[in-house]
C-alpha cells in the first residue's frame, strides 16, 4: 500500500508538471496533435439508430471551462471536449431574452421557440392560459414523442423533480411550469391536467419506458405536505407511483419501480421494459451529499447505466434524454464549487454512457439550456484552483476568480463601513474565509432573490451518425430538427419529398400567375 501510494503521487507531480510547462516543444506538441485530429476527422452519414442527449442544465461556456480546470487544469480537456464537432446554441425564447429551463428545453426537444414558462405548447399559448393549451394546434411534439411513435424506446433521467421544466416538455403541455401537482393549480386551470398527472396518465408520457428522477411530493400525497416554498405536494390523496404500476399491470407490460440504490441495483434488467425510479421527495441532492449505501441516492451516473440497459432492450433503437439538473440549482445559490463539481458528475456520466454505446449507430449530443452570470475574473496564475483568489483588487480587498452578476443574499458580500464621517461600500476579505469549501458563496454584484441566468450562448459537442449537423452558430430550436433528421423518426424524407412537390406546385402556379 505504501508503495502505491509514492507511485500515485509521483505520477501525480509528473502530471501537475507537465501541465505547467511553458516551453515551445509543449505548445508545438499540443496543436500538433489536435491537427491529426482534425485531418483524421470523417463524416458518419449513416441513419442515427439510437439518440443521448445530455444537458447540463445552466451549463454556460464559463462553467464548462471551470470544470476543467477543476478536472485536470487549464491544458485539459473534458471528454465531449473531445467530440469531434462543436457549435453553439442560441437561448433567447420567443418571448425573452434571457430564458429560462422550461422554454429552451421545449425549443431543444420540439423544434420550436415558445414563452418563458410554458411547457410543451408553441408560443400562441401565454404563461397560465390554460384554455389555449388545450388546443392541439398549440401543442408540440416533442424528440421522445417522435421515437415512440417510430417503435424506439424512449426515456429520460434526471437530478431535479421528475415533472420540472427541463424533462416535463418531453411529455406533456402546459401554460405554466409550475403547475407539477394539483397544489399549483389555479382556480383558472381546472380544465388542465397538472404535469404529474400528463406523466403518468397521457402519451407519450406513460409510454416511457425509463423515468429517473426525484419528485415524490409531486406523484404522491405527502402526509406532511411540503416544507420547500418550490416544491409542489399533492393533495388530491392520488398516488401517481401506484397508478403507474396499475397501468403497466393491466397492459401486461414488464416494469420495476424502484426507490433508492438498492432497489436501482438490484432490479431485474432482463424482465423490465419500464423503469420508474423516484429517488427523492422534491429534487434529488448534490452528488457529494449522497449516501452511497442501499438506502441512498444513486449517482447521475448510476441512473444513465440504469437507463441504458433499459432502453436497449428494443432492437429498433431509442431516445435518451439526460440532466444534469443540479448544476443550475448551485448555480442559483451562488455556490460555483458545488455547481461545477455536479458539471464533472454530469461529464462522469457522458464518459460511462461512451463506453456503452456504439458510435457508428449512436448520435452523442452534450449541451446546456442556458447560461449562468459566473465568470472568471482576474490573473489568477496558471495552475492554481480555479476556486481561489484572484488578486486584490484597487481597494487593497482580494477577490476571488469565480464571481457572478447576480446573486442571492449569501452571495452579496458587501457592507458599509464609516470612518471619521466618511461612508464607504467595502467587500468581505475572501481570503478570511474558506473558498475551497462546498459551502461557499462566491460574491455577486447585484442582490436579488437568487443568481439570475444568463442570456449568452451555449456550446453543443456532438459525436455520432450526422454530428456534423452542428457545425456553426445555430437556433437553438434547430437541434430537434437535426437530430429528426439524422433518425429519419417520422418517415421524414417522405415528408421532405412531399414539401418538394408542394414548392413545386407554387412556383408552377406563380409562373402560369406571372405569364397571363
Amino acid at each position: 500500500m505504501r508503495s502505491y501510494s509514492v507511485v500515485t503521487f509521483a505520477l501525480f507531480i509528473f502530471r501537475a508538471a507537465d501541465s505547467l510547462r511553458t516551453d515551445q516543444q509543449y505548445w508545438n506538441d499540443l496543436a500538433k496533435q489536435e491537427l491529426e485530429e482534425a485531418l483524421q476527422l470523417k463524416w458518419n452519414t449513416r441513419t442515427a439508430k439510437n439518440v443521448i442527449v445530455f444537458v447540463g442544465d445552466g451549463m454556460g461556456p464559463n462553467t464548462v471551462t471551470a470544470t476543467r480546470m477543476y478536472k485536470g487544469g487549464e491544458s485539459h480537456r473534458l471528454v465531449y471536449e473531445k467530440f469531434p464537432h462543436i457549435g453553439l446554441l442560441k437561448t433567447y425564447s420567443a418571448d425573452k431574452m434571457v430564458p429560462d429551463s422550461a422554454c429552451t428545453a421545449t425549443a431543444l426537444f420540439s423544434g420550436v421557440k415558445i414563452n418563458k414558462d410554458t411547457v410543451g405548447v408553441d408560443a400562441s399559448v401565454m404563461k397560465q392560459d390554460c384554455a389555449r393549451s388545450l388546443l392541439p394546434e398549440a401543442r408540440l411534439t416533442s424528440l421522445a414523442a417522435a421515437a415512440l411513435a417510430d417503435g424506439k424506446a424512449a426515456g429520460f433521467v434526471t437530478t431535479m423533480r421528475v415533472t420540472h421544466a427541463t424533462p416535463s416538455p418531453l411529455y406533456a403541455h402546459s401554460a405554466d411550469r409550475v403547475w407539477e401537482c394539483d397544489a399549483f393549480m389555479p382556480e383558472t386551470a381546472k380544465e388542465c391536467k397538472d404535469i404529474a398527472r400528463q406523466l403518468v396518465e397521457d402519451e407519450p408520457g406513460k409510454n416511457l419506458n425509463v423515468i429517473l428522477g426525484g419528485g415524490r411530493n409531486t406523484l404522491a400525497a405527502s402526509p406532511n405536505g411540503s416544507t420547500n416554498a418550490w416544491d409542489c405536494a399533492r393533495r388530491d390523496g392520488r398516488n401517481l407511483i401506484e397508478e403507474y404500476k396499475k397501468d403497466k399491470e393491466s397492459r401486461g407490460l414488464k416494469y420495476s419501480v424502484v426507490m433508492n440504490n438498492g432497489e436501482l441495483q438490484n432490479f431485474n434488467e432482463n424482465e423490465t421494459d419500464y423503469l420508474m425510479g423516484i429517488f427523492a421527495n422534491s429534487h434529488m441532492e448534490y452528488e457529494y451529499q449522497k449516501d452511497k449505501g442501499p438506502e441512498g441516492m444513486p449517482t447521475i451516473s448510476d441512473m444513465v447505466e440504469a437507463a441504458i440497459k433499459v432502453l436497449r432492450r428494443n432492437s429498433n433503437g431509442y431516445f435518451l434524454m439526460v440532466e444534469g439538473g443540479n448544476i443550475d440549482m448551485a448555480h442559483h445559490r451562488g455556490r460555483a464549487k458545488v455547481a461545477v463539481n455536479e458539471s464533472a458528475a454530469m461529464e462522469d456520466a457522458v464518459a460511462l454512457a461512451m463506453t456503452m454505446i456504439d458510435e457508428e449507430d449512436t448520435l452523442l449530443i452534450v449541451t446546456s439550456d442556458h447560461t449562468h452570470t459566473l465568470s472568471i475574473n482576474g490573473y489568477p496564475d496558471r495552475g492554481t484552483s480555479v476556486f481561489g483568489i484572484a488578486q486584490p483588487s484597487y481597494d487593497g480587498v482580494n477577490y476571488t476568480t469565480l464571481s457572478y452578476g447576480v446573486g442571492g443574499p449569501e452571495a452579496f458580500q458587501f457592507y458599509v463601513k464609516t470612518v471619521d464621517n466618511e461612508t464607504t461600500v467595502m467587500r468581505r476579505e475572501p481570503s478570511l474565509e474558506d473558498t475551497e469549501s462546498m459551502d461557499y458563496h462566491q460574491i455577486a454584484a447585484i442582490r436579488d432573490v437568487e443568481s439570475a441566468h444568463g442570456g449568452g450562448d451555449v456550446a453543443i459537442y456532438a459525436r455520432g451518425p450526422h454530428a456534423h449537423l452542428f457545425h456553426n452558430v445555430h437556433e437553438q430550436h434547430y437541434v430537434y430538427h437535426a437530430v429528426m433528421h439524422a433518425t429519419k423518426w417520422g418517415h421524414s424524407g417522405a415528408i421532405s419529398c412531399a414539401a418538394s412537390i408542394v414548392t413545386l406546385v407554387s412556383m408552377l402556379i406563380t409562373v402560369v400567375v406571372q405569364t397571363f
